[in-house]
């Protein structure tokens, strides 16, 4: 799924990235492992190499690429919470030199229309209560905390239909 929006600034509208979301594979794993975040984020997030490994040995997570405008940006992935069934969103991280054009907030909004159109309409995340860049992002994309905690991180929900 490709997904492209616009967004204006002043009085200025720029059409933000298309972003697809792509399964992990043999031929763009090793991009993907280049992906790195602005050293002020590296307390928020894991290596991709971590995640990778999370999702190949841990058995519950899956991998996506993030692709912007045809190049691999980032990386996302999902699970399923087999107790309420809710699709948990987790290990977003946008490489530091494609930060500020939109790309988290359209790769969230494809997320979302990935998932909700299947029929899950309960999308979940967590954050650390520091990341207050994150924190904004997800409240105003409709995220609501909960009150619940995973580890030391703070849950929203997202519920669509």
């Amino acid at each position: 799924m490709r997904l492209a929006a616009w967004t204006t600034v002043g009085n200025v509208s720029e059409e933000m990235p298309a972003v697809c979301l792509t399964e992990v594979d043999a031929t763009n794993w090793s991009i993907l492992a280049e992906v790195e975040p602005r050293p002020d984020q590296l307390g928020f997030v894991a290596p991709i190499t971590r995640y990778l490994c999370l999702a190949h040995y841990g058995g519950e997570w899956h991998p996506l690429a993030i692709e912007a405008d045809g190049t691999i940006v980032g990386h996302v992935m999902w699970a399923v919470d087999e107790d309420d069934g809710s699709t948990w969103l987790g290990g977003l991280v946008i490489d530091a030199a494609h930060q500020g054009r939109g790309v988290g907030r359209v790769t969230v909004e494809t997320f979302l229309d990935r998932f909700t159109q299947n029929g899950r309409t309960n999308v979940a995340l967590s954050y650390s209560p520091e990341n207050t860049v994150a924190r904004a992002l997800y409240r105003s994309m409709g995220f609501v905390e909960t009150g619940e905690m995973e580890d030391d991180e703070i849950v929203a929900r997202y519920r669509r239909g």
